[in-house]
């Protein structure tokens, strides 16, 4: 087997959390050698957050996989010199600190491009690095309040309402991989680093696709309409025997293919519902007859029935079913990983699958500081003594 794709790639990850973390992860998973600078004593701020095996937090683990852990005071001017020098030997670097605070510490991409002007710096925050709230703090639910993404969650008529998962933050991780990677490429052509500027605010507006289209083009504001698609009909899910089942049909003769597959010829030649716009002009009407359909066999009755005609069907699984999934199962989406305080950790797999240079989960999440000494004596060439002294000091 080829090795993985980013061999080689030094990557200096100062990120806490989430969405810093995920983007060092996707460049773990890939071969890069991601160097996590953490703060000596608690760390990111993650290893506080449960559930807890032994005593390490599983959250951290699930984001940290393959990365090496070492500790640095950077409030401490031997601390910034320090991270200087390994910025010297790195191709990338990762930050989510909240805006200004690396400017603070002396440590901004100004500064740090005139020691390596190869390196690609990307610092992902709340609002971006410019504009009014560039100082702000934000987590995860903030910006997917302001980014409009739950105006549009949730059930017709209820409250707005937060995606399950932290869709914010790991939209803005997937954002600033794509960045880093456009980035690199491009410095292949010019030998130049440059800044990767991403706001979780800017991906959720980014990630609204059609509720801009609609709002834009017809000045209606986009509410919540619980599972169903505002454009297609049936786009949606039906209570069966005993779960619930997802049926998207995008087009008339689909239409009409189900309604003779489920015995209801009648609904394909009702005028209310025999093209799409009139279907999901009568969406309401529509679902009560379907309704009185699929309550009658279970979810995997259902399943049978209509993924054997060829109609996009699916179940709404819960996460323990989801697990169990087979083809979730045969594409190595679970993986396990062995840590050294915690043992044996279920975690995600990678979903990038390439052909000739696979991305893998090798190894665990480091615990704090695991190889600060290996990293110092690797890239800065330090010897034990000074290690030592460095400790003594409070620096690491």
């Amino acid at each position: 087997m080829s090795s993985k794709p980013l061999k080689d790639l030094v990557v200096l990850d100062m990120t806490r959390v989430l969405a810093g973390p995920y983007t060092g992860m996707i460049l773990a998973d890939m071969g890069a050698d991601v160097l996590k600078i953490e703060a000596p004593g608690k760390g990111d701020d993650a290893r506080a957050f449960g559930p807890f095996v032994n005593g390490e937090s599983t959250y951290y683990m699930s984001l940290n996989r393959d990365k090496r852990s070492m500790t640095l005071n950077l409030k401490a001017p031997e601390g910034k010199e320090i991270l200087k020098a390994l910025v010297k030997k790195a191709d990338v670097l990762l930050e989510n600190f909240r805006g200004g605070t690396m400017e603070k510490l002396g440590l901004g991409y100004d500064v740090l491009k005139e020691i390596n002007p190869r390196l690609v710096y990307s610092s992902c925050t709340g609002f971006g690095m410019t504009g009014p709230y560039k100082h702000d703090p934000a987590y995860d639910v903030i910006v997917q309040g302001m980014g409009g993404i739950m105006s549009i969650t949730g059930q017709e008529n209820g409250e707005p309402t937060r995606v399950g998962a932290s869709i914010g933050d790991i939209t803005a991780g997937l954002f600033s991989a794509i960045g880093v990677m456009i980035a690199l490429y491009n410095r292949d052509r010019t030998e130049k680093g440059q800044l990767v500027d991403v706001s979780m605010l800017d991906g959720q507006v980014a990630i609204l696709e059609n509720a801009i289209a609609r709002y834009l083009n017809t000045g209606i504001v986009p509410k919540p309409i619980g599972n169903r698609h505002p454009s297609i009909t049936p786009f949606e899910s039906f209570k069966t025997s005993d779960g619930y089942v997802i049926i998207a049909i995008g087009n008339d003769t689909l239409w009409q293919k189900f309604c003779k597959l489920v015995d209801r010829p009648d609904l394909g030649a009702d005028p209310r519902f025999t093209t799409n716009p009139l279907r999901t002009d009568n969406q309401k009407a529509l679902k009560e007859e379907l309704e009185k359909i699929f309550v009658n066999k279970s979810t995997d009755e259902w399943l049978h029935i209509i993924k054997d005609a060829g109609i996009p069907v699916g179940p709404i699984n819960t996460v323990d079913r989801v697990m169990k999934d087979p083809s979730v199962i045969a594409h190595d989406m679970i993986v396990t990983t062995h840590h050294p305080v915690a043992g044996e950790v279920k975690m995600a797999g990678v979903p990038i699958k390439l052909s000739d240079t696979p991305g893998s989960v090798d190894g665990p999440a480091p615990t704090l500081g695991q190889h600060t000494r290996e990293i110092l004596k690797q890239f800065l060439s330090y010897d034990d003594s000074k290690i030592d002294e460095l400790y003594k000091d409070h620096v690491l």
